[in-house]
């Protein structure tokens, strides 16, 4: 039931989202784990300890989310399946919703344009700041509309792609548990002076998780891209296979590449982060410059290759109900 679990959940997180109301009562399962993570980093990663122990530390901080993370799924899959069907298989879908960022990442992404059509650049500046962690503060406008949808193809791999698998694989625990390790790894994973020791088990640890997920979306995106008539399949299955291993990580590459082949479009190149500069290689071989237009169709690339996610994960559960029927 895992695999129907996945499929409802990718069909009502478009719909539920997230309300602001509920964000502002409790928080949100990612904010909870995040003060835990934060907790440990001050607690057990100390300046004064050798780098052996801080890694060692690294490893327990990293072992201690992920099981926490584990047994609340659990505990909160066992509690609600405790209500009469299907109530119980639907309490699980609205709860693994909140693991999966669909509708919050198209609308952060469609922000961007909007800030820069109505407040200018430093608008256009200040929302694609909530996306990346990047220094925005010298980017012009359609650099700001580039590195808004650099951010969505990665995180289409991060926030929709991957959440659904492991839920499909592992139910609610299985979510939890990898919305965990992708928060530790955005938190302590980046290889900084205080966390090259302390971060590297959820670094690894979350390349690993992420594997799979990133191959398979960008294969997601370019069979939606063959039903996008702003985008070009084939341009994203060439830029795919030559530019995959062009990112940092092992993973972002793919949904990457096959964004800005399918778009035609080019990304990555040198970029700062704070004081730190980083040249980076070009993923593509479009424009630069990214125009309002582009950003509008990501979005309809984008929200393509959720719809085929989507479909394959229904599929699977139909295919496994028919088969055990």
């Amino acid at each position: 039931m895992t695999l129907a679990l996945s499929a409802a959940c990718g069909a009502l997180e478009p719909v539920l989202g997230y309300p602001d109301a509920l964000f502002r009562a409790v928080g949100h399962p990612v904010s909870w784990i995040g003060r835990l993570i934060g907790f440990l980093d001050e607690k057990l990663n100390r300046e004064n300890h050798s780098f052996v122990r801080r890694r060692l530390m690294g490893c327990a901080a990293t072992a201690l989310v992920l099981a926490a993370a584990a047994v609340a799924g659990a505990v909160v899959e066992r509690v609600l399946a405790l209500a009469p069907a299907p109530f119980g298989f639907l309490l699980s879908a609205a709860a693994s919703s909140t693991l999966v960022a669909q509708k919050s990442l198209f609308d952060h992404v469609r922000a961007v344009g909007a800030a820069l059509e109505s407040g200018g650049i430093e608008a256009g500046r200040e929302a694609v700041a909530r996306l990346v962690g990047r220094d925005v503060s010298a980017l012009e406008a359609a650099g700001v509309r580039r590195a808004a949808i650099e951010s969505l193809a990665e995180n289409f791999s991060d926030g929709i792609v991957a959440p659904l698998l492991w839920i499909a694989a592992f139910g609610l625990p299985g979510g939890l548990v990898y919305k965990a390790l992708n928060t530790a790894d955005s938190m302590v994973g980046h290889c900084s002076a205080r966390h090259e020791a302390f971060g590297f088990a959820a670094a690894r640890l979350d390349d690993l998780a992420n594997l799979v997920p990133a191959r398979w979306s960008a294969l997601c995106v370019i069979v939606a891209a063959a039903f996008t008539s702003s985008a070009e399949a084939r341009a994203g299955a060439r830029i795919v296979r030559r530019d995959h291993g062009a990112h940092d990580s092992p993973n972002s590459g793919w949904p990457e590449a096959a964004f800005a082949g399918a778009l035609g479009l080019k990304f990555g190149g040198p970029r700062r982060y704070g004081k730190r500069l980083v040249e980076g290689h070009f993923i593509g071989d479009g424009r630069a410059d990214a125009t309002p237009q582009d950003l509008s169709r990501a979005l309809a690339l984008y929200r393509r290759a959720c719809l085929v996610n989507w479909a394959a994960l229904a599929f699977g559960a139909l295919a496994f109900i028919l088969w055990r029927g």
